[in-house]
Formats: structure tokens, C-alpha cells, sequence
């Protein structure tokens, strides 16, 4: 990685829920947060956590220099909604075959 660019995956205890149109895509409270020099936290859900059923495989593919090649899933209306990492480089192996995607909320937890 070039000076001054970090990332760093650790274990999350957050409770993180993905909504879309309605319908609860993703629920965990074991996400993996990714933080990246330059860019929001990331949170990558376990594959059990999300609703891959109702995802469909989209025909985009990206290519991050840090991170590897990305595959992206689709909805109705809303194209390339979450990305995975299915063979990611070396340092940042934690995240394969977890899924992220763009608008996650954290849910505040009573108490």
C-alpha cells in the first residue's frame, strides 16, 4: 500500500440492519468494520446474515488496488446495492465472501 494509505478489519459487536424498499436484507450483530484511508467505515456482513435470496448477481465487477476484485448483487430498482470480496488480497482476507453494502444502519440498542 502506498505511505499514508491504511486499512484495518476488526470484529464489530454492532447491531447493523440493511433495509431496502421495506424488506430487511441483512441483520447481524457480528459485522467485520473496515476502515480505509479517505473513506466512511464499512461494515461486511457474514454471508448467514444476509438475505442472498434476495439478491441477484449482477454483472459488475470492480477492481480496488488494496482490496481485490469485487462482485456486485442487485434488487429491483436498485443496481449494484452490495459488493463482496470473494478471493481478496492477502492483507485484507478477513473479508471474503462478506457482503457490503452502501447504506447500512446501525441500530441503537435499548438500555
Amino acid at each position: 500500500m502506498p505511505a499514508g494509505h491504511r486499512i484495518t478489519i476488526e470484529q464489530g459487536t454492532q447491531h447493523v440492519r440493511v433495509v431496502h424498499d421495506g424488506e430487511v436484507l441483512a441483520e447481524s450483530r457480528r459485522p467485520l468494520l473496515l476502515r480505509e484511508t479517505g473513506l466512511p467505515v464499512r461494515y461486511y456482513l457474514p454471508p448467514e446474515d444476509v438475505r442472498t435470496d434476495l439478491l441477484a448477481p449482477s454483472a459488475t465487477s470492480t477492481h480496488c488496488p488494496f482490496k481485490g476484485d469485487a462482485s456486485y448483487w442487485s434488487r429491483p430498482g436498485a443496481p449494484d446495492l452490495v459488493w463482496s470480496y470473494q478471493v481478496p488480497k492477502d492483507e485484507v482476507a478477513a473479508i471474503k465472501g462478506h457482503f457490503c453494502f452502501y447504506e447500512t444502519e446501525v441500530v441503537a440498542e435499548a438500555g
